[in-house]
């Protein structure tokens, strides 16, 4: 019985002092953190998904106590909350431009045709790498919803072959975009007026064949705007939002009506 004793108070003596070692060694390696850090987090949306440019909303909030991102770093951050951010630094800030995603492409499967039958993986970014053109336009979306699966906030959906965003649930995060193997998705100012719903390259006459709603490169669009908003690239109309003033011109004179008023 004495020798049980003796073993107990020895492994309790020895577990005291392992537990004297480890509190002083962590309060000699301690690393100090701002306590800016935890409140800017709590103000973060905590949605992870990255837009920012950093891993995730920790990364961010110790990049911005840092100094190393800016108060509006976040995107996905609404007025209210830059502002809260803006207060705990001590600094006057204002939410970076709302932007939302716009999906190039009207080819739905009424405007185009199928090449031919993909059998695998549901998913655009395999039939891609498969070398694989499901529809007659080399440019156009699979509507296999890569972008639908990558979207957190479910603002995204495929209807008629084709992937459709609703601005109202869509918070700006580009992870979309980034899913998109095709590149149709590209991240807009929310207010923007006039939108280009193609991304063929292909002459009038080879866009034509493959699709009734794609962009004939014909310039008449760049022609009716009074402002130089607009301009034809590679046979594709491109629009720039700094100078767009939402007349409508082009839209209105656009002969297969790709350019749209939203």
């Amino acid at each position: 019985m004495q020798e049980v004793i003796i073993a107990t108070l020895v492994v309790g003596i020895i577990g005291l002092l392992i537990g004297v070692a480890l509190v002083a060694v962590s309060k000699k390696f301690a690393v100090e953190t701002d306590e800016r850090v935890g409140l800017v987090r709590e103000s973060l949306p905590g949605n992870n998904c990255g837009a920012c440019g950093y891993a995730g909303c920790d990364a961010v909030a110790a990049a911005i106590v840092e100094g190393k991102a800016p108060v509006n770093a976040c995107p996905v951050c609404n007025a209210e909350a830059v502002k809260k951010i803006g207060d705990i630094m001590g600094v006057q800030a204002e939410a970076a431009e709302r932007k939302v995603a716009y999906v190039h492409c009207a080819g739905t499967c009424d405007k185009t045709s199928v090449r031919c039958n993909y059998v695998g993986i549901h998913d655009c970014r395999a039939a891609v790498l498969a070398g694989i053109s499901v529809w007659e336009c080399d440019y156009g979306c699979l509507g296999f919803g890569s972008c639908a699966e990558a979207c957190k906030f479910g603002a995204l959906r495929v209807e008629n072959g084709v992937a459709i965003v609703d601005e109202t649930k869509c918070a700006g995060c580009g992870k979309c975009a980034k899913a998109c193997p095709k590149g149709l998705i590209e991240l807009v100012p929310a207010d923007k007026k006039i939108a280009v719903r193609c991304a063929s390259h292909d002459r009038g006459p080879a866009v034509k064949k493959a699709c009734t709603a794609g962009c004939l490169g014909c310039g008449i669009c760049a022609k009716q705007c009074e402002h130089e908003a607009i301009t034809v690239d590679g046979n594709l109309a491109h629009v720039d939002y700094t100078k767009c003033v939402g007349c409508g011109k082009c839209a209105e004179k656009c002969p297969v009506k790709v350019i749209e008023m939203v």
